[in-house]
């Protein structure tokens, strides 16, 4: 449905190597170089950087790819419907999450599998400024996000869960405390996400508006990652409470909740918002509005 020499641009741009992309479709190095030479003959302009290495393509280049992604999500959505129509949905949910959504997203995926079984499900922790980029290549059918992500006019966003952040800190510290400021929190050794991700964007936020900017002692880029060094240092981090509530805190480990002020935020699925959405993507969006409606979650920010 979509001529090979096209699927092979989309792997070069997303491999950035013509041996990578090559090995990802399964074809030789000469063969995808071949295909791309092709490419640009039958659209009369140069879409690869000429060098000894590849180094991008030219913003003509870039064009093609864009029209080629979208004829490949196109085709995709075509074998997806015609497959539903036969028996089901079929094929892979690709979703992009959060880090500090995982645990979350568990409900949401769960629940997809019940409902349509034979598909395969792809889970993938990334950034949101990754998330974002993915879906626009059609790289993803969906993520989960924090609802100040979604406001773009090419995206739509269908909250989910609203929820407070704890502190985590070891089952020794703050003996007979059920919660703690955030302006006293802002005094310990704290482990953070790394400031890339919107998780700890927010939070620099409030401690920011608080007065009280913060400098964490160690940073990562992992949720788990966090808790291993809160569980093997002097650390304390910040994180939702359904990291807790859903795998449990580790041992000589609690969460207090943050007070003064209570903020919660908003998170859920993002989609692209053009229609007719890929059926892929219509199964996730109607799944999380389902689980929406029955949990009785509702957006925004509570300060």
């Amino acid at each position: 449905m979509i001529a090979r020499k096209y699927l092979y641009l989309i792997a070069l741009a997303k491999e950035r190597h013509f041996g990578r992309a090559a090995a990802a479709c399964h074809v030789s190095t000469s063969t995808l170089s071949a295909a791309i030479r092709d490419l640009e003959a039958e659209v009369g302009v140069a879409v690869v950087e000429r060098g000894q290495n590849f180094t991008g393509l030219t913003p003509e280049g870039l064009r093609v790819l864009e029209y080629a992604q979208r004829m490949a999500a196109v085709a995709e959505a075509l074998r997806q419907d015609l497959a539903s129509l036969q028996g089901g949905l079929t094929g892979q949910l690709r979703l992009g999450v959060i880090p500090t959504a995982l645990t979350r997203v568990a409900e949401l995926t769960a629940s997809f599998a019940r409902r349509h079984p034979q598909v395969t499900i792809l889970v993938r922790s990334m950034a949101t400024p990754d998330i974002l980029q993915a879906l626009r290549s059609f790289e993803l059918d969906g993520g989960i996000v924090y609802s100040e992500s979604g406001n773009d006019a090419d995206l739509a966003f269908q909250p989910m869960w609203v929820e407070g952040h704890v502190l985590i800190t070891g089952a020794d510290r703050f003996p007979g405390r059920a919660s703690i400021g955030w302006s006293d929190a802002a005094e310990l050794p704290l482990c953070l996400l790394t400031p890339d991700m919107q998780n700890r964007k927010i939070i620099d936020k409030v401690f920011a508006e608080l007065g009280h900017p913060v400098t964490p002692r160690l940073e990562t880029n992992s949720i788990l990652g966090m808790l291993a060094q809160i569980c093997a240092g002097a650390w304390s981090g910040i994180a939702p409470r359904a990291v807790l509530d859903m795998i449990g805190a580790p041992p000589g480990i609690r969460g207090l909740d943050l007070v003064d002020p209570t903020v919660a935020w908003a998170t859920g699925l993002i989609t692209l918002s053009h229609e007719p959405l890929a059926p892929m993507a219509a199964a996730l969006r109607e799944e999380a509005r389902s689980l929406h409606g029955v949990s009785g979650g509702s957006s925004g920010k509570d300060e």
